[in-house]
């Protein structure tokens, strides 16, 4: 808590006052292609255009268009070398997860750094097109279809270029108020039992637990691509939609302890393009820095149950 409120470093260099372009200076990300979902606003779009002025072909997904151009524009005003490419995605439509990978593949480009940004949060209980809770399908499970569509260009690109591929899913602090065993598989569609905030936490855990089995299957079979999860700090977005007073008498209690957007970017950044992690994966990082995750999210049982839960959620949408 002392470090996030002075912004003091950690162990890496940096910490809750360092900007994503503090902790990208002098990185050249030329030749390196970045798929940012949701990178049409917000924390998304901030690391959409520092990746793009470090020289990487970014690859905006977002699932409105017109924001999705604009923020295309925005990047060029501001850099107008950027390479920036956008295409439609709606995490919360496994059609669209799957039209969006057949997108990207007619493209014919390598697949470097994948970040798992967007997602919504605190929505009133709805179903997906799929009939999943809609921060689940959102959050975690348009994600890992996602992630596993593109897995293999990823691992083509990394055995090809011998440049290690990364992984990065946006996480929260929030995975720790979830339900009372992490994830409740055998609710996550029951609107009697449903919690706006701890499906919220519910999705949250489900993304640091993705980005740990991941991480184990692909380390056992020797590919050269690094998963981790991170938690970008309280920052006000867009995410806030659905509770806004709330969070807005939230944020004036505890103004010390939010981020602005450059900040809020910062760790997402760090961990998609910093030399420092070469070869490290498996980890959640706050403020730039290895941080302890939940007791939960570090349970192997646990993520690999809901690693299978998910694969039959896809099966049963016909997607396996």
């Amino acid at each position: 808590m002392f470090r996030l409120i002075t912004g003091i470093p950690g162990a890496s260099g940096f910490g809750s006052a360092s900007t994503a372009e503090n902790v990208t200076e002098g990185i050249d990300a030329t030749n390196l292609t970045a798929i940012i979902t949701g990178g049409a606003s917000g924390i998304g779009l901030e690391t959409a255009r520092v990746l793009a002025k470090r020289n990487a072909h970014v690859i905006i997904a977002a699932r409105n268009m017109e924001a999705a151009n604009a923020a295309k524009q925005s990047i060029l005003e501001d850099y107008s070398k950027a390479k920036v490419t956008t295409l439609k995605l709606d995490l919360a439509s496994l059609n669209s997860v799957e039209a969006f990978s057949r997108d990207f593949a007619t493209l014919n480009l390598p697949l470097n750094i994948l970040i798992n940004n967007a997602g919504i949060m605190f929505c009133p209980f709805q179903l997906s097109e799929d009939g999943i809770e809609m921060q689940f399908a959102t959050n975690h499970l348009g994600h890992f279809y996602l992630t596993n569509l593109l897995l293999d260009k990823m691992k083509e690109t990394a055995k090809s270029t011998g440049i290690e591929g990364r992984i990065v899913n946006l996480s929260s602090v929030a995975h720790l108020l979830t339900y009372p065993d992490g994830v409740a598989f055998e609710q996550i569609n029951d609107k009697k039992k449903y919690d706006d905030k701890k499906a919220y936490g519910q999705s949250k855990l489900a993304n640091i637990l993705h980005a740990n089995e991941l991480s184990r299957r692909l380390e056992s079979e020797r590919v050269n691509i690094t998963v981790n999860s991170v938690h970008p700090g309280l920052i006000m977005t867009n995410l806030f939609r659905y509770s806004g007073i709330l969070i807005k008498m939230l944020k004036l209690a505890t103004h010390i302890l939010w981020k602005n957007v450059p900040q809020g970017a910062a760790t997402t950044c760090y961990v998609a393009l910093h030399p420092g992690l070469k070869g490290v994966s498996g980890n959640y990082y706050v403020d730039c820095n290895e941080f302890k995750s939940s007791s939960l999210a570090r349970d192997e049982a646990l993520a690999k149950v809901l690693w299978d839960f998910s694969c039959n959620l896809l099966k049963k949408a016909g997607k396996a």
